[in-house]
C-alpha cells in the first residue's frame, strides 16, 4: 500500500464547515417502528429479549455525538445529518466530513463526496471493529485540531463506477453487484476489450481493493473449496487476495455461470482499469438491477436495452488517518 499523502501538501482551501454524518441507534429505529420507547419496550420484553443494552447502546452514542459536536471550534460552521439524508445533501468544497458510526457509515458517506476528506470517529471500538475508522472520542479534539491545519495524513481508496447509457451513475466503495432482484438467473452479454459473449448466472461481482477483503474473499474461498473436493490444486493469490485501498484496478468474478447452447463461460473472471472497463448488456425483461456495498435499496434499474460501462470511478475516497 502507498504511504498516505499529506493534506497540507495537497494544496486544500481551508475548511468552512463541519458536516457531521451519523446513523440512528437501535433504540431510534425501534421509536419509528413502534411510535414510543415504552411501547418498543413492551414489544421486545414481551419476546424475551433485554432492553437495557438498547437503551445503554443508544445513551452511548449521544454521549459520543456530543462529544464530537462539542469539539468544533467556536465560529467554524458546523451541521449534523442522518445518512438517510446522504442523496440529497449538497457537499461543498470546503466541508470536513466526520462520521460517527460503523465502518458502512464510511462507505455510504464517500460515494457522496467529491474531494472533502472523512475523518472517521469509532463510537464504541469496544463491540465495533473499525477497519476504516482510526480515531476514538478520546483522540478527536487532536484529531480535528491537526485535520483543521491539514497535517493529517490522506490515504486514498479506489472506488468502482457503473455507468448506464442513459446517462445514470452509481459509485461503490467495496463492491458493485451486477444481477437480478430474486434467485433467477441473470442473462446479459459482457465484453471487454475484443472479447464478447452471452452469458447466465447468478450475477457478477466487482471489487474494489477496501473490498477485497469481503465479498472478494468468500468467492475465491468457494472456488478454492471446490476445486480442492475435485482433487484440483489451489495455489492462493498474493496476500490471500487482499489488496491496498488505493489498487488501481478492480477484480470482477462471475458467480455460477451456466454453460449452454446459448450462453459461454469464457469470461468469468478478470480485472478492469482505465483502458479495459467491462461492458455488459442487459438481456433482463425486469428486476435486473446494479447495485452498491450490499445495499439494494442504493441501486440502478438495469433490464433489457441498457448497456452498463463498469470501471474505476473519476474520484477516490480520502480519509484522514493516523500519521
Amino acid at each position: 500500500m502507498s504511504a498516505p499523502s499529506s493534506a497540507a501538501a495537497s494544496g486544500r482551501a481551508a475548511f468552512e464547515k463541519v458536516v457531521i454524518v451519523t446513523r440512528k441507534t437501535e433504540l431510534e429505529e425501534l421509536v419509528a417502528r413502534f411510535n414510543t420507547v415504552p411501547q418498543a419496550r413492551f414489544y421486545l420484553e414481551q419476546a424475551g429479549q433485554d432492553f437495557t443494552p438498547i437503551t445503554a447502546g443508544h445513551e452511548h452514542y449521544q454521549a459520543v455525538l456530543d462529544g464530537v459536536r462539542a469539539a468544533v471550534p467556536r465560529g467554524l460552521k458546523s451541521q449534523v445529518i442522518d445518512r438517510t439524508f446522504l442523496p440529497q445533501f449538497r457537499f461543498d468544497a470546503a466541508d470536513l466530513v466526520v462520521t460517527v458510526g460503523p465502518d458502512g457509515l464510511v462507505v455510504n458517506a464517500a460515494k457522496y463526496l467529491d474531494t472533502q476528506p472523512i475523518l472517521a470517529v469509532n463510537p464504541d471500538p469496544r463491540t465495533i471493529d473499525g477497519v476504516l475508522l482510526p480515531f476514538t472520542l478520546r483522540q478527536f479534539d487532536n484529531a480535528l485540531e491537526r485535520a483543521l491545519r491539514g497535517e493529517l495524513p490522506v490515504r486514498a481508496v479506489t472506488m468502482a463506477a457503473a455507468r448506464l447509457s442513459d446517462g445514470q451513475h452509481l459509485l461503490g466503495f467495496n463492491d458493485l453487484f451486477i444481477g437480478t432482484r430474486s434467485h433467477v438467473s441473470a442473462r446479459y452479454a459482457i465484453a471487454q476489450h475484443d472479447r464478447e459473449e452471452t452469458q447466465s448466472s447468478s450475477g457478477i461481482i466487482v471489487s474494489t481493493g477496501a473490498g477485497s477483503t469481503g465479498w472478494l474473499q468468500s468467492i475465491y474461498a468457494g472456488a478454492a473449496g471446490v476445486i480442492q473436493a475435485l482433487g484440483g490444486h489451489v495455489v492462493p493469490p498474493p496476500a490471500g487476495g487482499r489488496l491496498p485501498w488505493d489498487t488501481d484496478y478492480l477484480v470482477y468474478s462471475v458467480r455460477e455461470p451456466f454453460p449452454s447452447k446459448a450462453t459461454a463461460t469464457s469470461m468469468i473472471f478478470g480485472t478492469i482499469n482505465r483502458d479495459s472497463p467491462l461492458t455488459l448488456t442487459s438481456h433482463m425483461a425486469e428486476n435486473g438491477v446494479i447495485f452498491s456495498d450490499g445495499m439494494e435499496i442504493d441501486y440502478l434499474a438495469f433490464n433489457a436495452g441498457s448497456t452498463a460501462t463498469i470501471g474505476l470511478a473519476d474520484q477516490q475516497a480520502r480519509l484522514l488517518v493516523l500519521a
